[in-house]
């Protein structure tokens, strides 16, 4: 990799991509700027390395037609880049992406194929047709043309920003945090570059410590963009060389900076896309005297899934409980649990009362309280006050 190439991109994408704002995320913490790659023109940054490598591509390859692999993302950067150029596409996608995102590549107007369940088995049998057609295969990560055009971002950091300390970047296969990484240790060597991934599919992290290659046995995350198995050859060397350091979040704190992007930000994030963010929001980075920039890295989330998420965030950040309790069977018991809620000022959505679940004793039933609150501090206050009046509550993880 040479910056010579990461410059040619940037070239090449000028009058393509757009050079997406960093914005200052003071409402999340003072020293916290976004790179809002959501606000780019397919939703996200892949549009950047699919339309460069698809832009160097000769006649006679173009005239093949190319195949791609792809959760999302990296299947619209390539569809948008095949209908730009005129080029005969085919997309390979998990049974399991987002509805979204297959219906936004099917627009482009390439053919898109399901297969498998994960990432890895739409790039396999990607690999096969391609085999079978001789097409050219877009790689979405491991491919120097694709890791320069995410690498522009680099650039555009430090063009915006040239004293950044920090740059917290998503990390699944590798691409876009090679081509930021490349960029910025080139022209900013003492800065900082942070990767992060799902605690559930943390391939490279797993990889950089058992210093090889590592493949896991499964992936399973809300951040689907970023579910990838087993990282880049070309990428893993690029994180070994020019990334300080690999974190990872929890789903929970996945959901809970999609819905403060949301509601503070104003930004729709999608799950890989707010990784970076929960990093900063839940003390993976140190931000303290440091001007950090998250790479938001895409916005195309299933609307379906965005409710649920709200549902996971808004319990992670205290904003809603469910709590279950089993309580005496004899009149005036439950209307007196839920007045006691409602002195703490706690928000009761719903109620579920069971006689008949198994495992209750006879003159015992189990009630199920959903409740809107104002923190964690809040929810200890409804939990004190019904162990007080001796209902033994405790808290349930999901709605």
């Amino acid at each position: 990799m040479k910056i010579a190439k990461i410059e040619d991109a940037k070239r090449v994408l000028e009058p393509i991509i757009s050079k997406t704002p960093l914005v200052h995320a003071t409402k999340i913490h003072e020293n916290l700027w976004i790179k809002a790659e959501n606000l780019q023109g397919t939703g996200a940054f892949k549009l950047r390395g699919a339309y460069y490598k698809l832009s160097n591509l000769n006649e006679e390859e173009k005239a093949k037609g190319v195949i791609a692999a792809s959760a999302g993302n990296h299947a619209q950067g390539v569809a948008y880049s095949c209908m730009k150029m005129g080029i005969q596409g085919t997309i390979v996608m998990p049974k399991t992406a987002p509805l979204s995102k297959i219906e936004a590549t099917k627009a482009y107007g390439v053919k898109v194929e399901l297969q498998g369940d994960t990432f890895n088995d739409a790039y396999e049998y990607a690999k096969n047709l391609q085999e079978i057609t001789g097409a050219v295969f877009i790689e979405p990560f491991n491919d120097e043309d694709v890791i320069a055009g995410q690498g522009t971002i680099g650039m555009e950091i430090i063009e915006k920003m040239p004293d950044v300390d920090t740059v917290i970047v998503p990390i699944g296969g590798g691409g876009l945090i090679s081509g930021i990484a490349y960029a910025i240790k080139t022209l900013r060597p003492h800065c900082r570059i942070v990767g992060v991934q799902s605690e559930k599919a943390a391939s490279m992290k797993t990889s950089l410590e058992k210093q090889k290659i590592m493949t896991l046995k499964e992936v399973s995350t809300i951040a689907d963009g970023i579910a990838v198995k087993t990282p880049g050859t070309l990428t893993y060397a690029l994180c070994k060389e020019y990334v300080d350091e690999v974190v990872t979040v929890s789903e929970e704190e996945i959901a809970a900076a999609i819905l403060v992007l949301l509601e503070k930000m104003k930004m729709v994030a999608e799950g890989a896309g707010a990784v970076s963010v929960a990093a900063a929001m839940f003390g993976k980075v140190d931000l303290i005297h440091r001007k950090c920039v998250a790479v938001l890295s895409g916005g195309n989330i299933d609307v379906n899934l965005l409710s649920k998420i709200i549902d996971l965030g808004l319990i992670k950040t205290g904003r809603k409980a469910v709590i279950n309790m089993n309580v005496t069977d004899k009149p005036g018991n439950l209307s007196r649990m839920i007045e006691l809620i409602s002195r703490t000022g706690a928000n009761i959505i719903s109620v579920n009362h069971n006689r008949i679940q198994n495992g209750i004793l006879f003159n015992q039933c189990r009630v199920g309280v959903v409740i809107e609150t104002n923190n964690q501090t809040h929810i200890d206050e409804v939990l004190d006050i019904l162990e007080e009046n001796g209902y033994h509550p405790h808290m349930v993880e999901h709605v």
